[in-house]
């Protein structure tokens, strides 16, 4: 598959709602063609995965070919200094998110990432951080030291007033929280503890990470803490 064969399906698949969409995520309307989502999981897996094809279809510049850029690249063909330069290009909350869930969480130091952009000022960086540690806490198991450590970052680099910043700190807290019966009990304290600072930014991931946490049940069969609300959290309670 060639790079105009690529950009023939995304034309053909075109849709102006889609692109409607795009746009309202703040990306421009002339680097957006407007294909779903769904469409573009499919395509990525049909394309080539050598790192020259995905290079060459990122730098199109296209926000559909960044996706599939980041869905078909393979983590370990990259080098950081290159990852870093990807970031660079990145313009937006979901390719931010899928960028950090699908590659950079792949990396095996990726803490370095969490270190370096979790008090940068750059949105897309700052959001990346959190996302990353949201991410990281649904792969592995954290220990008590990580935990404390990610929870210390979060009181620390909280008072941000940005929606995509405050919705991806309250969202790393809450999947923080999911990981144990402790860990959530932990969450709660840090969630109530930005409640009663003076940033409003603060108060409202502490507001809104509440809303879940509390809610939060053991299921057997199931690693992690899910929703009571959900349907096999109201099983598990009868």
């Amino acid at each position: 598959m060639r790079v105009e064969e690529v950009l023939y399906f995304l034309e053909e698949h075109a849709s102006e709602k889609y692109k409607k969409n795009v746009v309202k995520l703040g990306i421009p309307e002339a680097e957006t063609i407007g294909v779903a989502t769904s469409d573009l999981r499919k395509l990525a897996k049909k394309m080539p995965k050598d790192k020259v094809f995905i290079q060459a279809l990122w730098h199109i510049g296209y926000h559909e070919c960044k996706i599939l850029a980041v869905l078909a690249l393979k983590p370990a063909d990259f080098s950081k200094v290159e990852l870093a330069a990807l970031m660079e290009d990145i313009h937006s909350w979901d390719l931010c998110d899928l960028f950090c869930k699908t590659v950079l969480i792949e990396m095996s130091d990726y803490d370095t990432w969490i270190n370096a952009w979790i008090a940068d000022e750059r949105l897309y960086y700052k959001r990346a951080a959190f996302t990353l540690i949201a991410s990281t806490s649904t792969r592995v198991a954290l220990t008590e030291a990580e935990l404390k450590r990610y929870l210390e970052l979060i009181q620390a680099n909280s008072d941000d007033d940005r929606l995509l910043v405050k919705k991806a700190v309250s969202w790393a807290l809450r999947e923080l929280g999911k990981t144990s019966e402790e860990a959530k009990e932990q969450s709660i304290a840090t969630a109530e503890w930005l409640c009663e600072q003076e940033s409003k930014a603060q108060q409202w991931i502490g507001k809104d990470a509440l809303k879940e946490l509390p809610l939060l049940v053991k299921v057997s069969g199931r690693t992690r803490l899910i929703s009571s609300k959900s349907k096999m959290g109201k099983e598990a309670q009868k």
